[in-house]
């Protein structure tokens, strides 16, 4: 089933207005070096958690959490995701779903599932590889962006202020992109970057 390295059993800041546990997919296949979640990258955790033992943590938290988090990492690089969004659907849980958008066929799938998404967008699409060190990761966002909007979930747009970001007016070129939406960018702040 899902591959998970990590769990925050309790959190009010990671689904907007909801009590919830976060699920951190394991796997990344875009390199940023701002990220913070390092230990994630790599297809295998250092000490991955079972979906048994998940699927245990959650049968206790029935009537308790409101919603359940997929983040990661990258929660659409597992084949496995639609399944495990399903599973945790069908307990009650709301589904909440972090992604920055690497694979747009998973990604679409799981949003028939999901309630809520939180989309970062990196850079400008055309700039991408410089922040992910990925070829034609920007390709992938922009499909993925575009199925967020039209999938009539609710979603939140985000981006990490970079400084790569604050040069050359990135980030109001892509605060205006996602005006043009009809939605509003929101900007993280990092309290350290590292190169």
């Amino acid at each position: 089933m899902l591959n998970v390295g990590g769990l925050t059993r309790c959190t009010t800041i990671d689904y907007p207005g909801e009590l919830a546990a976060v699920l951190f997919c394991q796997g990344c296949p875009w390199r940023c070096g701002y990220c913070h979640n390092r230990h994630l990258m790599s297809e295998q955790a250092d000490t991955p958690i079972s979906w048994e033992e998940i699927i245990r943590f959650l049968e206790r938290r029935r009537g308790l959490l409101d919603a359940v988090v997929f983040s990661g990492g990258e929660p659409t690089m597992q084949a496995s995701l639609p399944a495990a969004i399903s599973t945790v659907k069908d307990m009650g849980f709301l589904i909440g779903l972090h992604t920055a958008g690497a694979f747009p066929d998973i990604l679409g799938q799981a949003l028939q599932l999901t309630d809520w998404v939180g989309m970062d967008i990196k850079a400008p699409f055309e700039e991408y590889d410089m922040i992910t060190g990925i070829p034609g990761s920007g390709e992938a966002a922009r499909t993925s962006a575009e199925l967020v909007r039209r999938s009539g979930v609710l979603h939140q747009f985000r981006t990490t202020l970079d400084p790569f970001l604050q040069k050359e007016r990135r980030i109001e070129s892509m605060q205006q992109m996602v005006a043009a939406w009809g939605e509003k960018l929101e900007i993280q702040r990092m309290a350290v970057w590292k190169q």
